[in-house]
């Protein structure tokens, strides 16, 4: 691995910028980058602290910032040093702007100013909480997705990613010989979807759960390869009975599978549009 500086610069909390950093930087194998967070940039000194922090450690500038004389000392800073720096959002915004005919705002920190979605996102994150694996059903009524799936299959965080959106998210356990509960059955409103994983792949994650959780190596029916297969062939022969939309996890991220229960909540709410 060949280690790097890396300089994320930002004028509000740096979350938009470590995200678009993450995204590129899984594109390069062989490269470990020393990351510098630089973030609530809002004033020439604390540009001046960037830019002798960034001397000290050399290395290619990514930053998000708004105001204009920042944004020029940090250029011409960089250019001094003969380091890159790289505006990430400058091109998605101007596009923006020169499409929708209006003004760039300048304002640092907008997407964190707490107005409605800011209160929706809080509360979509309490209902998540409160109902997380198979609680306080009798109001899954007021759920936008239901995740039903079999013991690891990422139901928790990903109903967390969801509630992140904005959506209320609920999760029930799939577990053989245990009814569902019969709450779930009675909604109407809300996406129902169906987790399900490799048998191979689950019993290892399995496996390594119980090896935290004890010391002890005895093996159940919960990491029996055969029964794991049942209980995964159960599961999605009871959630294709249900007309619910199945995802197989396996080789998904928390985001992908999250993104991809969002594609099906899309098409769930055109359809009852229309």
């Amino acid at each position: 691995m060949t280690s790097h500086h890396l300089h994320l610069v930002s004028d509000a909390t740096g979350e938009t910028i470590n995200s678009v950093t993450r995204a590129c930087l899984v594109q390069f194998q062989g490269i470990e980058p020393e990351e510098h967070v630089w973030s609530l940039v809002r004033t020439r000194s604390q540009m001046d602290r960037v830019l002798a922090g960034i001397e000290k450690a050399p290395g290619p500038v990514l930053f998000t910032l708004v105001n204009e004389e920042l944004r020029q000392r940090l250029l011409d800073g960089c250019r001094a040093l003969g380091l890159p720096c790289i505006p990430v959002l400058d091109g998605v915004i101007h596009a923006l702007a020169a499409y929708f005919g209006v003004p760039i705002s300048g304002k640092p920190g907008l997407q964190h100013v707490m107005d409605a979605e800011y209160f929706e996102r809080i509360e979509a994150m309490n209902y998540t909480m409160s109902h997380d694996d198979g609680q306080s059903t009798a109001h899954l009524a007021d759920a936008d997705i239901i995740l039903v799936g079999v013991s690891r299959t990422s139901k928790t965080p990903t109903c967390i990613y969801l509630a992140n959106r904005g959506i209320k998210a609920a999760n029930i356990p799939f577990v053989p010989g245990i009814p569902l509960p019969s709450d779930l059955f009675r909604v109407k409103d809300p996406l129902i979807v169906g987790l399900t994983k490799d048998p191979a792949q689950l019993v290892q994650v399995r496996r390594q759960r119980l090896n935290m959780l004890t010391d002890e190596n005895d093996e159940t029916d919960y990491v029996d390869l055969e029964t794991v297969r049942s209980e995964v062939q159960e599961a999605r022969r009871f959630f294709t009975r249900h007309g619910w939309p199945v995802i197989d996890v396996t080789r998904r991220s928390i985001e992908e599978t999250a993104a991809t229960v969002l594609n099906y909540y899309a098409r769930h709410r055109q359809e009852d549009a229309s």
